[in-house]
């Protein structure tokens, strides 16, 4: 009974921790629901919200909340992440087929551009979530000023551009919502007698009505074309076709020129010029002109030279440097000729004289050396009269202009060491390309051009040396302006450069017994400098820095060691800088030198040197010339017994 009152208890314990934890589970639950619930975009976006929601049209899916059928989630920080790049987004819904992407003639702002260009993805106050209300969306992208001319097309007013035009893609050129003459036959009935009396009776129902009239807009009445042919103003077809109950009443009476000469003088055309424009010269008028109407002057089917580059593309590439006159004004026909010109190109004038009506301050420039080919008016030789992708509308590289008359100076002037300007290409940045009143075409005279970049280097050191060359302008007594096949772009080696005017240090070389390296080598820069000091004789430094430069053993020891004096001091005080008769390059024998110094006669030399006539002495077999470790300045190889003062020991000496 005990066992089974116990049992009892032991399960409706379970139980009751059984659901205790069921209903934690359950609560538990709803708490983290409650805590993580998933936001929408518009609660964080709320100015979007705010901005877009409350428009006349909302795209469907921003109405929806459905912003991730378009947009993928980003994280803490906002990213624009679209599913989709450009146009592709929008077909998820919109297909291709229903937008009329594959139909022959598709809207550019679809075909190249994005949706959005007209569509706004969200919302808009227009209908079809449309950028702007109406004719304004066109206008985005199509100039305003070409729609509302005097004359505006009466259904444009009316009935906007979706009245004719497609907004996305058409069968039709133009995005027309139907083939031309029967779009305009829609509103204009062309069996009415105000139609039949306005067109001379002719059928041109059956042909295209924008070839004489604007379909927008017109500065002139009855949407002509703002240059219009008289025969089409007054309705005089049968001046040029046949009449209009005639079987063909669209063929000209005449073909080709013997049409339009009719009218047309061609002589008055011609000008009393001999060369002919070939499409003049064949009669081909209507390459050049509309013959009903045109939205360009003198009836041209295109802008001026836009209708030129049609045969002439070359001429109408693009260029970095355009010809000025090129464009702007009358264009090309600022210096052609349309039909016919007495001057070879259809020039209205020859040569040099057609480039001096606009450049005549600069022919007038002329002075004491001119160039050959400005001289005699040969613009075209080095520029291109058109336009140039080089500065100065250049024909070419500037050098490779330049090279083209002087053939000799290309080899010339390839050296080892060029001058910048000629390895650059920059002929003019010493000679100038037209006039000059210096020799050689030079912008200046030398000194003063080569200070224009050389200026730091042509500065006088007050109070130094100034080489004379060069304190007087002499630059070219040195160097060749062009290049050189020697460092520093001198005439010729340095020897032969220096002893051109260092005569006598020439002399003195070629007796010389002995000569300094750099004087051997004929490296006299080595020492000197060309052009200034601080330093007498031009001198780089002074003595003894010059020569522990390239001596650098002799200079560790006389900074490690005991040092002779004038080695300390000055090294030309026992050697000579150039040549000497002497080993060493010393500047006399060696005895007489030391004997400059030191008493040879006194008798602490004396007994220094054991008596030891100095006149059979050689100082240099026991003393170092330049420095040592002993205070003496003894070698540092030393024989016992001659440090011991122990001569006897091998020489037989007389002591005094």
């Amino acid at each position: 009974m005990t066992i089974m009152f116990t049992k009892k208890r032991i399960i409706v314990g379970i139980t009751a921790l059984l659901c205790a934890a069921v209903l934690y589970a359950v609560v538990d639950t709803a708490e983290a629901q409650r805590k993580f619930a998933r936001k929408e975009c518009i609660d964080c976006h709320t100015k979007f919200a705010e901005k877009y929601l409350g428009m006349k049209t909302v795209h469907a899916v921003v109405k929806d909340k459905k912003c991730e059928d378009c947009h993928l989630r980003h994280g803490i920080v906002p990213k624009l992440l679209l599913k989709k790049d450009g146009n592709d987004l929008c077909y998820t819904c919109h297909t291709e087929e229903k937008v009329g992407i594959n139909k022959k003639h598709v809207h550019t702002a679809l075909k190249k551009g994005k949706c959005t260009t007209c569509h706004n993805p969200h919302a808009s106050q227009g209908a079809k979530l449309l950028q702007a209300e109406g004719n304004e969306v066109c206008f985005l992208c199509h100039k305003k000023d070409a729609y509302s001319r005097k004359v505006v097309h009466g259904v444009l007013q009316s009935g906007g551009c979706s009245a004719c035009h497609l907004a996305h893609s058409s069968n039709e050129e133009n995005l027309l919502t139907k083939a031309e003459a029967p779009l305009c036959k829609s509103c204009h009935d062309s069996g009415g007698a105000s139609f039949k009396k306005a067109h001379g009776n002719y059928p041109v129902e059956t042909k295209s009505c924008s070839k004489c009239h604007n379909p927008h807009s017109s500065s002139q009445p009855k949407l002509l074309k703002v240059s219009a042919h008289n025969p089409v103003v007054s309705a005089s077809c049968e001046m040029c076709h046949n009449p209009p109950s005639s079987p063909k009443p669209f063929e000209t009476v005449q073909s080709g020129a013997a049409l339009c000469t009719t009218c047309h003088d061609a002589a008055g055309l011609k000008a009393g010029g001999t060369v002919e424009h070939s499409p003049f010269q064949g009669g081909m008028c209507t390459s050049c002109h509309d013959p009903h109407s045109s939205e360009y002057p003198r009836l041209l089917p295109q802008e001026g030279n836009k209708l030129c580059a049609t045969c002439h593309p070359a001429k109408g590439a693009k260029t970095s440097f355009p010809h000025s006159k090129f464009g702007e004004g009358s264009g090309c026909l600022s210096c052609h000729k349309p039909h016919a010109a007495k001057h070879a190109k259809l020039l209205v004038e020859d040569g040099g004289k057609l480039c001096a009506t606009c450049h005549q301050q600069m022919m007038d420039k002329k002075a004491a050396q001119v160039h050959m080919p400005f001289g005699q008016q040969m613009c075209a030789s080095c520029h291109n009269p058109h336009g140039s992708n080089i500065p100065g509308m250049l024909k070419d590289r500037m050098e490779r202009v330049c090279y083209s008359c002087h053939t000799d100076a290309e080899t010339r002037f390839q050296k080892t060491h060029t001058h910048k300007p000629v390895g650059s290409g920059q002929c003019n940045s010493c000679h100038n390309p037209h006039s000059s009143a210096e020799a050689k075409l030079l912008k200046a005279g030398v000194p003063a051009l080569c200070a224009n970049c050389h200026a730091e280097v042509m500065k006088e050191v007050a109070g130094g040396v100034n080489h004379q060359p060069f304190a007087g302008g002499m630059c070219l007594t040195c160097h060749d302006a062009h290049g050189s096949n020697i460092a520093g772009m001198i005439v010729d080696k340095q020897t032969t450069v220096c002893i051109s005017c260092h005569g006598d240090m020439g002399k003195q070389m070629m007796a010389g017994a002995v000569k300094h390296a750099p004087v051997t080598a004929g490296d006299c820069t080595k020492c000197h400098s060309p052009h200034k000091s601080k330093i007498a004789k031009l001198l780089l430094v002074e003595s003894p820095d010059m020569c522990f430069a390239c001596h650098k053993d002799i200079k560790e020891k006389v900074e490690k060691e005991k040092a002779h004096q004038p080695a300390r001091r000055d090294c030309l005080r026992c050697h000579k800088p150039h040549i000497s008769a002497l080993p060493s390059l010393i500047a006399q024998p060696l005895i007489t030198m030391c004997g400059e110094c030191h008493d040879l006669k006194a008798d602490s030399f004396s007994r220094a040197h054991i008596g030891i006539d100095p006149a059979a002495m050689n100082c240099m077999n026991c003393h170092s010339p330049h420095a040592s470790k002993d205070p003496k300045l003894f070698k540092d190889n030393i024989h016992p017994p001659f440090a011991a003062r122990s001569c006897d020991e091998c020489h037989v000496v007389q002591k005094q």
